[in-house]
């Protein structure tokens, strides 16, 4: 039978198919995967499972060796820096809950919606995080990715005051780039000092 059977049990979480159409829950072995979901919306969806049991290796596994990635945050990544940061973040985690959903995917491009809920920093501040991502891909791998959401939200509620007051100031966006670069940075001197 081989692994294009097995979609209907790989996926049962999934509401709707990549055209935006319900899709009833499969019950028996029969679906072929190439009838239920494009190789690139399954690269997606793998990589949100990923993300969803905080496996930075799986996610890792989505991109080719050259991606770049960009969000109001991390500006810029390239290559090694883009699995360096989730490997940065998913081994920070320790109360993040993931959701998504609008997985979409053709040969070339793809989108999906999903949130993010975390405990941020020493004060512990809870954040939900919005997010649409979108993705370009090439020989079955992200080749890029392309994260948006409203940088003041964000700091509204992980910097609490002084973000609700100052978090659409561009000196103060500049200041959580900087801090994020310089974390990520540490972090992947610090694996490669003990690889």
């Amino acid at each position: 039978m081989g692994a294009v059977y097995f979609a209907a049990y790989a996926y049962p979480h999934r509401e709707t198919s990549g055209a935006g159409q319900k899709i009833e829950a499969r019950t028996t072995k029969t679906t072929k995967w190439s009838d239920t979901v494009h190789p690139n919306e399954a690269l997606l969806e793998a990589f949100y499972q990923g993300f969803r049991a905080r496996d930075a290796e799986a996610m890792a596994a989505a991109y080719s060796a050259d991606a770049t990635f960009s969000d109001p945050v991390f500006q810029g990544l390239r290559g090694a820096e883009v699995p360096a940061m989730w490997r940065m973040l998913a081994g920070r985690a320790r109360d993040l809950t993931v959701t998504y959903h609008g997985v979409k995917a053709d040969d070339a491009h793809g989108q999906a919606d999903w949130e993010a809920t975390y405990s941020y920093g020493p004060a512990r501040r809870r954040v939900h995080n919005v997010i649409h991502s979108t993705f370009r891909f090439k020989d079955g791998k992200i080749v890029a990715q392309q994260d948006t959401f409203s940088l003041w939200r964000w700091s509204r509620m992980a910097l609490g005051l002084r973000g609700a007051l100052l978090g659409w100031f561009p000196p103060v966006r500049g200041a959580i780039r900087r801090q994020a670069r310089k974390g990520l940075d540490a972090y992947m001197s610090g694996q490669s000092a003990t690889a």
